[in-house]
């Protein structure tokens, strides 16, 4: 798992770069996919309905052509004068077999102009006589008189056709035309002439352009359906049928697209004016079109471009990013070598660019981290010199003062110790440049300086040396346990007349730990500080000062190393000093 969050973080840029490509190239190619789909089937429904709306024509011909023959017969009817004769006067029942007989004649002569055509012609005048070709298209006739509207003269345009939907005998359908019979000069109304065919025989104007998923309805004005190849739709009524033959005869388009049984279907109209109704073609969209496009193999066509365009994506794009890869990773690990290794230069222009900026900001943190150690080098350097300069004037004074004094006495032998010892006092501590030294050798310089005060000041104050011999050629920073000898012996013993100093010396571990600790005054430290305050005026260590111990070992070890100071008023101070072992 670490491993893998590892390889996904040196390769965040690639994955990124590659997701937003994959993500573009699928987006724009469902896009131009859909865009393509949709432009061709509009560009097929334009041009199918084009190639339908001529047999829509087609079909309105056929309808057209029924109309001529109603015309026809109807204006035959219109002309005959013996039919006139017949229905203007009252007859006997004589005169009503006469009648009957010239009707017969008159019939035959209009049915002669729908041979073509099954239709049943019946006439009625205002005097009460009917007649029919055929009497089993007007069962119940009397009854429809007065329950159907159609069979009503009154309100009739005397001038025109009336084209009807008849469904009232309950188990035909029939389409029936209608017209006011009127004398021309008088303007009188002598009766009604009918002309019914069976809605059956009527659908077959347009039967033959019909098939699944391809229907014709025809309804009137008022959206019922009058005819259909579909049974279960005739005589109900569709208004939305009426929104789409609107919107398409105020579109420039000759088709519209909508909904008709929870699909979506392809609208043709056609107005039949001699009708009065409209012919409406719906036709199924996906079965007009489902041929169109083989979905199928454009899903593998597409699958398959989307694959090479992957394929060669992710090897552009691993080919730019993994020499950026490589260059990122690199320098997440220069830090672990110590910015001493440089990062590898090749890949593209901007990656070598980039390369070449960090191995020369390496080279010049090089330079500044070399610079910098030799300033704390000579830093070092120089706070020891002022160190070394810091021993005190007047005990340089005054034990050239008590070596002259002991001379002056005779005490020869002892004036002779004093100055060995100051001299090899003087060597080590001002003479020796070498920043470190043995344990040996600083223990060496306190016994040196202890002896030069006690031939000063007497032995009131005794010294104890308590060194591991394991200890003695251990390194330790040079004048780190003399001041604070000199600071017990000069105030550490102000109110008690004598005592004694310890100085010890062993190993803890990885660590070398020197104690001095005397039981003299003591002192009030702080319980914050473990230090006392340079500052102070009670400060009471002075020559080489405590506190520039404590900073010189932090500088040379660190701060987990230093000096730690304990005391208590008349018990005496404890100083603990701890720095790492080293033997060079």
């Amino acid at each position: 798992m670490k491993f893998l969050q590892q390889h996904l973080k040196h390769n965040s840029i690639f994955i990124i770069m590659f997701l937003i490509t994959v993500i573009s190239i699928v987006s724009v190619t469902i896009i131009i996919t859909w865009a393509t789909i949709r432009m061709s089937e509009r560009f097929f429904i334009d041009k199918f309905s084009i190639t339908n709306a001529k047999v829509v024509n087609q079909v309105k011909d056929s309808f057209e052509s029924f109309n001529y023959s109603i015309v026809l017969a109807s204006n035959g009817l219109l002309q005959s004068g013996t039919l006139r004769s017949i229905f203007f006067k009252d007859q006997t029942d004589l005169d009503k077999m006469k009648s009957y007989y010239m009707l017969s004649q008159i019939m035959k002569r209009a049915k002669s102009n729908l041979d073509a055509y099954e239709v049943g012609i019946m006439v009625t005048g205002i005097n009460g006589i009917s007649y029919a070709t055929d009497r089993s298209y007007w069962p119940g006739y009397d009854v429809k008189m007065q329950e159907n509207q159609i069979y009503n003269p009154s309100n009739r345009d005397s001038m025109k056709i009336n084209y009807n939907y008849d469904n009232s005998t309950g188990s035909d359908t029939y389409v029936v035309a209608s017209k006011l019979m009127k004398e021309r000069i008088s303007g009188i109304n002598y009766g009604m002439m009918y002309f019914a065919i069976k809605e059956n025989e009527f659908r077959k104007f347009y039967s033959n352009y019909t098939n699944e998923g391809n229907d014709i309805f025809v309804l009137d004005t008022s959206g019922v359906i009058v005819s259909s190849n579909r049974d279960d739709h005739i005589g109900k009524t569709q208004m939305n049928f009426l929104d789409y033959t609107e919107q398409i005869e105020n579109s420039s388009k000759n088709y519209v697209i909508g909904n008709f049984m929870g699909k979506e279907k392809i609208f043709l109209s056609e107005y039949l004016p001699s009708f009065d109704m409209h012919l409406v073609n719906v036709i199924d969209k996906d079965m007009a079109i489902g041929g169109l496009i083989d979905k199928k193999t454009l899903a593998y066509i597409l699958l398959s471009i989307i694959v090479a365009a992957l394929v060669i994506v992710f090897t552009v794009s691993r080919g730019l990013t993994n020499s950026l890869s490589r260059l990122v990773k690199q320098i997440s690990n220069v830090a672990k070598h110590d910015f001493n290794q440089y990062v590898s230069v090749k890949g593209t222009y901007e990656t070598r660019r980039i390369g070449n900026a960090f191995n020369a900001m390496l080279e010049e943190l090089h330079e500044y981290v070399d610079k910098l150690l030799d300033y704390q080098k000579q830093k070092r350097n120089a706070e020891l010199a002022a160190l070394q300069q810091q021993i005190n004037p007047h005990f340089l004074y005054n034990t050239l003062t008590s070596i002259k004094f002991m001379v002056q006495q005779g005490s020869k032998k002892a004036s002779e110790e004093t100055i060995n010892a100051f001299i090899s006092l003087l060597q080590n501590t001002i003479g020796n440049v070498n920043e470190t030294i043995s344990v040996k050798q600083e223990v060496d310089n306190l016994k040196n300086y202890v002896l030069i005060n006690q031939n000063r000041y007497g032995n009131r104050i005794k010294v104890n040396y308590f060194i591991a011999p394991d200890c003695l050629e251990f390194q330790i920073p040079k004048l780190i346990l003399q001041p604070f000898i000199e600071n017990a012996f000069f105030h550490g013993f102000n109110q008690k007349p004598k005592g004694y100093i310890n100085v010890l010396v062993w190993k803890e571990e990885k660590d070398l730990v020197c104690e001095v600790f005397d039981n003299g005054d003591g002192m009030d430290l702080p319980d914050d500080c473990q230090l006392p305050d340079k500052k102070r005026k009670q400060e009471r260590f002075t020559g080489i000062g405590v506190r520039n111990v404590h900073e010189r070992i932090q500088l040379i070890y660190g701060e987990s190393y230093g000096v730690e100071i304990t005391s208590e008023l008349g018990e005496g101070t404890k100083v603990r000093i701890k720095i790492p072992i080293s033997l060079d």
